[in-house]
C-alpha cells in the first residue's frame, strides 16, 4: 500500500494533475448526488416515492442522452466552450426545480430533464486530458486507476454531504449548494492550461462518431452488464437490510463495497501491467463475476459486510482497465465521446439492474436479487469472450491513419532523396 501511495503522490505532483482531479470530482458532485438529492427534495415537498422515482428516472434519462452528445461536442469544439456552459445550464435546471417545487408537475419534470441533459462530461474530459498532462503511458494508466478510486470516494462522500446539508439547512439548500459547487468545480477545470490548450485529434466525419468502432461497441456491451450487476446489488442490499430488520445495515454494505473498490483500485494502480489491456480486462471481469457469487449466501451482517467488501475489490481495477481499452479502441478524434458512452452505458445498465432486481426480490427473495448481480457479471465476461477478435482489431480509421502516415513518410523520403538528402524531408 505504501508503494501505491508513493506512486499516486508522484503522479499528483505533476503540474495541474491535482487541480484537474479535484476540480473534476467537485464538478461531478451534482451528478453523483443527483438521484438521492431529488428523492430527498421530492419527499420534503410532500411528493410520493413514485414521483421521486419518476423525477430521478427522467434526470437519469437526460444524463444518458446528453453525455455522449456533449462528449462529441467537446471533441469538436474544445472543453471550455462546452463544459462550463453545460454546467451552468444543468445547475439552472436544478435551481428551477427548487423554485417551482413538484406542483405543477410539467415544470418539475422539465427542470430535471434539463439538469440531466446538460450534465457536463467532465469524467470523459479528464481522461482525455491525462495523456497531455502526464505524458508517459505508465503514468496515464496509473491516473486511470486513481480516477476509478476517486470515483468511489465521491460516491461515498456525496450522499454524506447531502445528508449534512439537509440537517444544517434544508433539502432545497442541499440541491442549490451542491450544484453551485459543481459549477465552481467545472470552472476550475476549464480555466486550467491543459483544458484550454487541449485539442482532439483530427477526426473522420461520420454520423456514428465513436460508435463506429466494433471494439468500443463490444466493450460497451460488456459494461452494460457490469452496470446491471452493480445496480442489482443496490436493490438487493436494501432488501437484505430490511430482512435483518436494521436499515443501517444497508449503509454498511454500500460503504464496504466502496471500501473494497478503494483497496482494489489502489493496489491495481501500484504496479505496471504488461500485455494487452483487453486480455487483462477479461481476467478482471471474470474475477469480479466470481466475487459476486458469495453474496447469494446472505449470511449474518458481519459476514455479509465482508462479502460486500470482497464484491467491490475488482470493481475499480475493471474500470481502470476499461479506460485504457476505451483509449485504444476509440476512433481517432472521438476520445471524449467514447469515454462518455462508457459512462452512459454503465448508468443505463445500473438502472436496468435495479429494475430487474426489484421484481426478483419480490417474487423469490433477497438471494434472487443477488443472483442478478452474479448473472450480470458472467454476462459481461461472456460478451468479452465472444468478442476477443473484435477487441484485438484496430479501431476504424487507425489503419487508414497508419497507412497515410507511412505513405507520407515514404513521399518525404523520395522528395528528400531527389533533393539530395539522405534523411526524410522535414517541413
Amino acid at each position: 500500500m505504501g508503494g501505491a501511495a508513493g506512486g499516486y503522490a508522484e503522479l499528483l505532483r505533476a503540474p495541474h494533475a491535482l487541480r484537474l482531479l479535484v476540480g473534476t470530482l467537485v464538478g461531478r458532485l451534482p451528478n453523483g448526488t443527483g438521484p438521492i438529492a431529488i428523492m430527498v427534495f421530492t419527499r420534503a415537498e410532500g411528493g410520493s416515492y413514485t414521483l421521486a422515482a419518476g423525477l430521478s428516472a427522467v434526470y437519469g434519462l437526460g444524463n444518458a442522452i446528453g453525455q455522449p452528445l456533449l462528449g462529441r461536442a467537446v471533441d469538436l469544439y474544445g472543453q471550455p466552450r462546452v463544459q462550463f456552459p453545460a454546467a451552468l445550464l444543468s445547475a439552472l435546471g436544478m435551481t428551477l426545480l427548487v423554485a417551482v417545487g413538484t406542483d405543477p408537475l410539467p415544470p418539475a419534470y422539465a427542470a430535471v430533464a434539463v439538469a440531466g441533459l446538460f450534465t457536463p462530461p467532465l469524467e470523459g474530459g479528464l481522461r482525455a486530458l491525462w495523456p497531455s498532462v502526464l505524458g508517459k503511458p505508465d503514468q496515464v494508466h496509473r491516473a486511470y486507476a486513481l480516477d476509478a478510486v476517486a470515483q468511489e470516494v465521491m460516491f461515498t462522500v456525496g450522499p454524506l454531504l447531502i445528508t449534512l446539508l439537509v440537517a444544517l439547512w434544508s433539502p432545497a439548500a442541499a440541491l442549490l449548494v451542491v450544484n453551485a459547487l459543481g459549477v465552481l468545480g467545472a470552472l476550475s477545470v476549464v480555466v486550467s492550461g491543459p483544458s484550454r490548450n487541449w485539442r482532439s485529434a483530427p477526426r473522420e466525419a461520420h454520423w456514428l462518431g465513436a460508435l463506429r468502432s466494433p471494439g468500443l461497441l463490444a466493450l460497451l456491451g460488456s459494461f452494460f452488464f457490469v452496470g446491471l450487476a452493480l445496480g442489482s446489488i443496490t436493490v438487493a442490499g436494501y432488501a437484505y437490510a430490511e430482512e435483518v430488520g436494521r436499515e443501517a445495515v444497508y449503509g454498511w454494505l454500500m460503504a464496504a463495497l466502496g471500501l473494497g473498490a478503494l483497496v482494489g483500485g489502489t493496489l491495481y494502480g501500484a504496479r505496471q501491467w504488461a500485455g494487452p489491456a483487453e486480455r487483462r480486462l477479461r481476467v478482471l471481469v471474470g474475477l469480479l463475476a466470481v466475487c459476486y457469487l458469495p453474496l447469494m449466501l446472505t449470511p449474518g451482517t458481519a459476514a455479509m459486510t465482508a462479502l460486500a467488501a470482497l464484491s467491490g475489490v475488482f470493481l475499480a481495477p475493471v474500470l481502470a482497465c476499461a479506460f485504457v481499452v476505451v483509449d485504444r479502441q476509440a476512433p481517432r478524434g472521438t476520445v471524449t465521446e467514447a469515454f462518455s458512452w462508457l459512462v452512459t452505458t454503465f448508468g443505463v445498465g445500473a438502472a436496468g439492474g435495479s429494475a430487474v432486481a426489484g421484481p426478483m426480490v419480490e417474487w423469490s427473495g433477497t438471494t434472487a436479487g443477488f443472483a442478478v448481480a452474479g448473472a450480470g457479471g458472467f454476462a459481461a465476461l461472456l460478451v468479452l469472450l465472444a468478442t476477443v477478435r473484435v477487441l484485438a482489431a484496430p479501431p476504424p480509421s487507425a489503419a487508414v491513419v497508419a497507412a497515410s502516415e507511412a505513405s507520407g513518410a515514404e513521399n518525404d523520403r523520395i522528395e528528400g532523396a531527389e533533393a539530395g538528402f539522405s534523411e526524410p524531408h522535414q517541413a
